[in-house]
């Protein structure tokens, strides 16, 4: 049986979704997300990839080894009580995606302000886009992420007015096999616990491609599943919400 509209992944190309005719917001509301093919070049991709593996030296280490980023990421810190450690680092986080990633992060706070018409900034204080990387052959690879929302970087009363909020997911590097982001039909009811039912509502799978941008509700449960191969899977990631003056969004990591 085919899934309803709200259980599927929509489609678009940049050059669509940037003219700002195509009522994204709308769209995103009646999808489980919407997928950006060639969002960046392969080449350029690629690029990115070798910035990223020069940057080690700068990776945070999250959950043992599980995971790294290049840039500090609110909800790996707040995990692990390490909330101080991201707020104390934020503009050496900051300085850091800018030295090895010339130009990335006001690429995705450009491509968001494309998407809803209105001014995306940096988050003040916070840091910036980055990029995960999940190493292949370990831990994730083998079991997949946790099922989430992205509601970490959301304030009380942002949760409260139930106000937007968005994630960009840009892919850098696939993993050779699997890796699929899954989105279910399920959004944040004011707890984060996860049901039997919920994991059965309708689903997609989102396997990225290379240079593709997938744009979700923050709100909508999600999660890695597992994948194989010799490849590490590595994205670019940016967090954004409608700030308290309802004109502009405000972007994070």
């Amino acid at each position: 049986m085919a899934m309803p509209p709200r259980a599927t992944v929509a489609e678009r190309s940049w050059d669509e979704l940037r003219s700002g005719t195509s009522g994204f917001l709308s769209l995103l509301d009646t999808h489980l997300g919407v997928r950006v093919p060639g969002f960046l070049p392969p080449s350029e991709c690629a690029a990115l990839v070798r910035r990223v593996y020069a940057g080690r030296p700068f990776w945070s280490s999250d959950f043992g080894g599980v995971q790294f980023s290049l840039g500090r990421a609110w909800y790996t810190h707040l995990e692990q009580d390490l909330e101080d450690e991201y707020f104390a680092n934020a503009r050496t986080s900051d300085a850091v995606v800018e030295r090895m990633l010339p130009g990335l992060q006001g690429r995705l706070c450009e491509a968001i302000s494309a998407l809803v018409g209105a001014p995306a900034i940096k988050r003040e204080g916070w840091c910036g886009p980055g990029v995960h990387i999940f190493p292949a052959g370990e831990w994730l690879s083998h079991n997949g992420g946790d099922t989430h929302f992205d509601n970490e970087g959301l304030s009380g009363e942002q949760l409260a007015r139930r106000s937007r909020a968005l994630t960009l997911v840009l892919m850098l590097q696939p993993p050779e096999s699997g890796g699929a982001l899954r989105l279910w039909d399920v959004t944040f009811a004011g707890s984060d616990d996860v049901s039997a039912r919920d994991l059965q509502s309708p689903r997609a799978d989102v396997d990225y491609r290379v240079g593709e941008l997938l744009v979700l509700d923050s709100y909508r449960l999600h999660q890695i599943q597992p994948f194989t191969g010799t490849s590490d899977r590595i994205s670019a990631t940016a967090h954004a919400a409608l700030d308290e003056s309802g004109s502009a969004w405000e972007v994070w990591f």
